[in-house]
């Protein structure tokens, strides 16, 4: 196996896991949950979530990683083999199965958003009923050329392997993707009539605190918007040195990703007010709704650039991530080269997702699985393994922490996070997905 990679500054590993949670979640779910859970009121329960909730995963799975030096399926393996315990690979290919389910329906995703970069570019959005044009691509054969080409630009990226990879395009990628979003975001709050949709999102309605609903909606959004699986986290644990700081680290993660969600609500909220469509219209917010946008904008040819790309942006840094759990096991288990690891990865999990990409109904049941299910679960058994089985997991959160996470951190991480973890797998169930 090649010579194992780490991340070469702080910098580049923050802004590589802030792209792997920055992901298409925060583009068009935040923003209407936002405005239809109570306004500002639904930051209360989201905040306190993402910071308790959802940096203690992110501590966690990097530490797990960072500990091992691998990704979830080897670590988990290596932690049962020193219990004398049976089935590690079994348990561990839980997560690892997790991850690489949502890059298979993710990666079809990111498919339509370079469709849709390409329309803005030939103007399509002006020539075309865009609703039709959606209804017409998704879920048909003309999807496949372009899962093929997110896929092929994927693999290219992890070929490089971590430094000249991920490391060195997500430093280009994310202050790219918050530049664009400035510009976005001024041109949207200059709108007429923008400022409506300021009030939508910041005018709180308390009443909405006093629902259920609120609060198990917020902790969804917390929970998956960090891209908490038990594998994805895991995998860039392994690749840091021990002297970086992991709870200082997951903190700045979490404050990039919850500042993206803000901004990209605050582009597309105002905006739909602005032409008096629907905030609220879920993933056909950014597929429908937002084109219709730039038909109406004044100048909206660039902006449609503009934002097409700012979401490729995010779309990649969130896909190289997931990818690179199956990739690293590849080369773990079975010593092989990363580009030998990153082409057969690429393959197999391609032919899964031309399926997906050319049959809707398989589509979303896929995509429910593995989101709704398998990602808490993956995480819930990541903790457990790091917390309960492994040995000095304390020690390995705090190598290299500048401030030392005592025992109200291992009692929040070891009792309440897991609980929770295998808790969201029920609240989904009951509410067919709350993430």
């Amino acid at each position: 196996m090649e010579r194992r990679e780490n991340f070469t500054s702080k910098l580049g590993f923050i802004l590589s896991c802030a792209g792997a949670a920055i992901g298409l979640g925060n583009v068009w779910m935040f923003s209407w949950r936002l405005g239809k859970f109570g306004g500002a009121a639904f930051l209360i329960p989201y905040f306190i979530f993402v910071y308790f909730l959802g940096k203690t995963g992110v501590i966690t799975e990097i530490a797990f990683g960072r500990k091992h030096r691998s990704g979830a399926l080897t670590s988990i393996k290596n932690v049962f083999k020193e219990k004398g315990l049976k089935l590690g690979s079994l348990v561990g290919a839980i997560p690892l199965a997790a991850m690489t389910g949502i890059f298979i329906f993710y990666i079809v995703v990111v498919g339509w958003i370079l469709r849709y970069f390409y329309a803005s570019v030939a103007g399509k959005f002006y020539t075309e009923n865009i609703p039709e044009y959606f209804g017409a691509f998704a879920g048909s054969s003309s999807t496949v050329s372009w899962t093929v080409l997110a896929m092929i630009l994927t693999v290219i990226i992890l070929c490089f392997g971590i430094t000249t990879g991920i490391e060195r395009v997500n430093k280009v990628i994310m202050p790219g993707l918050f530049i664009l979003f400035v510009i976005l975001l001024v041109k949207s709050l200059s709108l007429p009539n923008a400022m409506e949709g300021v009030k939508y999102l910041l005018i709180p309605d308390f009443s909405y605190l006093l629902k259920p609903i609120t609060w198990i909606m917020a902790l969804g959004q917390a929970f998956f918007s960090v891209s908490l699986s038990g594998a994805g986290m895991v995998v860039y644990g392994s690749y840091l040195g021990d002297d970086m700081d992991i709870p200082s680290s997951a903190k700045s993660i979490v404050i990039f990703d919850t500042l993206a969600a803000l901004m990209a609500a605050f582009i597309i909220i105002p905006a739909a007010f602005s032409f008096g469509l629907d905030p609220t219209s879920g993933p056909a917010l950014l597929f429908i709704t937002i084109p219709e946008i730039f038909i109406r904008m004044t100048g909206g040819y660039i902006f449609s650039l503009l934002f097409f790309s700012s979401i490729i942006f995010a779309a990649l840094s969130s896909a190289i991530n997931m990818m690179e759990a199956p990739i690293e096991s590849l080369m773990s288990e079975l010593k092989l080269s990363r580009v030998k690891a990153s082409v057969i990865t690429g393959m197999l999990t391609l032919a899964v997702a031309l399926v997906l990409s050319t049959n809707m109904p398989i589509f979303g049941m896929w995509a429910d699985l593995m989101s709704v299910y398998m990602a808490p679960l993956g995480a819930a058994i990541a903790a457990i393994v790091f917390f309960w089985l492994d040995k000095d997991p304390m020690e390995y959160v705090n190598k290299g922490a500048v401030i030392k996470q005592g025992r109200g951190f291992e009692i929040l991480a070891k009792y309440i996070y897991i609980f929770v973890s295998l808790g969201i797998v029920v609240l989904g169930w009951i509410y067919g997905g709350i993430g």
